[in-house]
């Protein structure tokens, strides 16, 4: 069995040291302009001090580059590459194929993720990635049904990361949409994440959409966050060892919580003593730190693939 790589985001210096003491293999962090749903965004001076710690424990850091590029985005691009150089980032994620060139013809050193969030359920479409741009990892589409990861899962040339925990993005636009209400209402109220907005269908009262607006854009999530702890010896056996779990929507403490669960399963995986009654219970424990204003199941998993349209 490959070694089974954790990743998890990190909202503070404090959370990073925790997480890394924890065992994970790599943290995930980001500042404004560049990366996208992030728990915070850091300043340098925090994401310098975030990088010697991870480094100092072995660890690798990964950043987030994955924002939809503009043209002035792409120009200020190489001065925050250089920053990301220094401080020795290990992986960064990547949705635009410019950053990409840019990485390419600078050769940069760190290596690269391909993140093109809802757009990225075809091991052909990661392979040509993989092959054409350099890219080492992938990471997957939340809406695939097993039936179909478990295929791409075969025929997938570099690995892709999967996520067990946390939040689902569904949609993004450029535009944005909740001030545009705000315009049209006559209505002054926040848009960020902090305000826990949400949209709900007119038929389903309990469907619970969290939506903010930052300066990427309107983001929109699923109705229910994702946890995949039951699953673990599934996905682990069609050869997805990169495990993510995101913490936007669950801070502080109860993160840390939860991630120890999926590192003690992970280490009780590589064991071969991981049992389904062991997971179960854990998924329990797991329920109670989640935010109790925020739903879990398995999301696309267990869908057949002819109700994913």
């Amino acid at each position: 069995m490959k070694k089974i790589v954790i990743t998890a985001t990190a909202e503070s210096v404090e959370q990073a040291q925790e997480l890394l003491a924890l065992g994970v293999d790599r943290l995930y962090i980001g500042e404004k302009a560049f990366g996208l749903r992030l728990p915070k965004t850091f300043s340098f001076a925090e994401m310098r001090q975030i990088a010697k710690l991870v480094h100092d424990a072995g660890k690798e850091l990964t950043v987030a580059v994955n924002a939809l590029m503009h043209q002035d985005m792409m120009d200020a691009l190489p001065e925050y590459l250089d920053f990301l150089e220094e401080i020795k980032a290990d992986y960064i994620t990547v949705g635009d194929a410019g950053v990409f060139y840019i990485c390419q013809r600078d050769n940069r050193p760190f290596k690269t993720i391909y993140d093109a969030s809802t757009m990225v359920t075809s091991s052909r479409q990661i392979n040509f990635w993989g092959k054409t741009a350099g890219a080492s990892e992938a990471v997957i589409a939340r809406e695939i049904p097993s039936e179909e990861l478990f295929i791409m899962g075969d025929q997938l040339e570099i690995p892709g990361e999967l996520l067990v925990y946390g939040a689902s993005i569904i949609h993004q636009s450029k535009r944005p949409l909740l001030q545009n209400y705000y315009n049209f209402t006559h209505i002054d109220d926040e848009k960020t994440r902090e305000r826990d907005l949400f949209l709900a269908e007119p038929n389903d009262p309990d469907s619970h959409y969290s939506i903010y607006e930052d300066n990427h854009g309107t983001h929109i999530f699923a109705n229910n966050d994702l946890d995949l702890m039951t699953k673990l010896p599934e996905v682990i056996a069609h050869g997805f060892d990169h495990w993510k779990l995101d913490g936007i929507y669950c801070p502080g403490e109860n993160f840390v919580k939860i991630t120890e669960y999926f590192v003690k399963a992970r280490d009780l995986i590589q064991k071969g003593s991981f049992s389904q009654d062991q997971a179960y219970l854990f998924d329990q424990e797991i329920r109670k730190l989640h935010p109790h204003n925020r739903n879990l199941d398995t999301g696309f998993y267990d869908y057949t693939p002819d109700m994913v349209k």
